[in-house]
């Protein structure tokens, strides 16, 4: 079975010039995980203050290891905000690739 679908939402508790100086090393941290199969989709909140992550992971303490790894999180930059979430309808497309697949 697939793993539960996370959503981490990030708020910028310090100036984006401290963000941005972090933001290479925190895109590289989301590369990782999407090669991982762990993070599925992110970007920025508008206005910038922040962001998002769709994740897959098994449970909310692997979902805090992977924050703890994140240079936003290491550099005190940022506060996540961590919901698991069911997708249960939108374009059949996208609830598709969302959903837990069934196991075969």
């Amino acid at each position: 079975m697939t793993s539960p679908l996370w959503m981490l939402v990030t708020t910028y508790v310090r100036p984006l010039e401290e963000v941005d100086a972090l933001l290479d090393a925190h895109v590289e941290h989301l590369e990782r995980q999407r090669d991982a199969g762990r993070f599925l989709a992110w970007g920025r909140l508008v206005p910038r203050t922040g962001g998002f992550v769709l994740a897959r992971a098994a449970d909310r303490e692997e979902v805090d290891a992977l924050l703890a790894e994140d240079p936003f999180t290491e550099g005190g930059v940022c506060e996540w905000t961590v919901s698991e979430v069911a997708v249960s309808g939108g374009d059949p497309r996208v609830v598709a690739a969302l959903s837990p697949q069934p196991s075969s």
